[in-house]
């Protein structure tokens, strides 16, 4: 997702600097933001995106910082209070959760007026829309200035007056995948036909196991266990056939193979 909001927002004028702890997933998103800047013969562009390995070099200048790390609620407090040792006072802090409201993390730094929940939908290009919440103390100021962010890198701000875990479309999105997760663990039929009926019945091009391998069921698995974690019921616990998937490294569409076999190439 830091990869894929980067381009969302270089291809509207921004300055970016991209960071991640190993410089192997550096090396990989500077090539698919290349080919896709390619694509569009914006090539130049990628001379306005900076990949670091040092969080202090990235977090100094910036005025927005968005955190799109997996969805681990102390992980991200760490994160958080890392990037507010090295940002400048004004500069925003949002994170891109899945599911985690800003409220639970804001409590990491010491500028609560300043921190967003940013959250996109993969992928951006076909879903150019975000949710946007504010936290406990976040000033009308910092949620305007969010608001506006997202309208300029061409996407739709969806606005929660009140907090939601889980926020806007994630919660319809969550009830979808809850269904079809307990439907496949149940056996009580296969993937390709629940994707076939979420196709004819939508018009969408994938269905629910799909879009699934494409984020990633190790973030699917833990989106649903904080789900869980949130009601205390059995009814929200995910499927251990999912854990175990994830264990074996079944992770979807970035492992090569997930619901689906999806090999290399693809």
């Amino acid at each position: 997702m830091g990869t894929q909001i980067a381009i969302q927002s270089v291809l509207h004028g921004y300055i970016i600097y991209l960071h991640d702890i190993n410089q192997d997933v550096l090396e990989n998103s500077k090539k698919f933001i290349s080919a896709t800047l390619r694509r569009k013969k914006q090539n130049n562009l990628i001379e306005n995106i900076h990949f670091l390995l040092d969080l202090s070099q990235v977090v100094k200048e910036s005025d927005l910082i968005i955190e799109a790390i997996p969805e681990n609620l102390e992980l991200k407090k760490e994160v958080f209070r890392k990037i507010e040792n090295f940002a400048k006072p004004n500069a925003i802090i949002a994170t891109n959760s899945s599911s985690f409201p800003i409220s639970r993390i804001e409590d990491a730094v010491q500028r609560k007026d300043k921190v967003l929940n940013i959250h996109f939908y993969p992928p951006i290009s076909a879903r150019p829309m975000a949710d946007i919440m504010r936290g406990t103390k976040t000033s009308d100021e910092t949620f305007n200035i969010g608001i506006k962010w997202i309208e300029s890198i061409g996407c739709t701000p969806l606005i929660i007056k009140k907090e939601s875990f889980g926020f806007v479309f994630n919660r319809i999105w969550r009830a979808v995948k809850k269904e079809a997760l307990k439907i496949w663990a149940g056996g009580h039929t296969d993937i390709e036909t629940v994707d076939k009926a979420w196709r004819i019945f939508t018009g969408m091009p994938y269905g629910p196991f799909t879009m699934m391998d494409g984020v990633g069921l190790d973030t699917v698995y833990s989106v649903e266990i904080s789900y869980y974690k949130e009601t205390g019921k059995e009814d929200d616990k995910p499927p251990d056939e999912l854990k175990k998937m994830v264990e074996r490294g079944e992770l979807g569409l970035k492992t090569g193979k997930g619901f689906y076999n999806w090999g290399r190439k693809k």
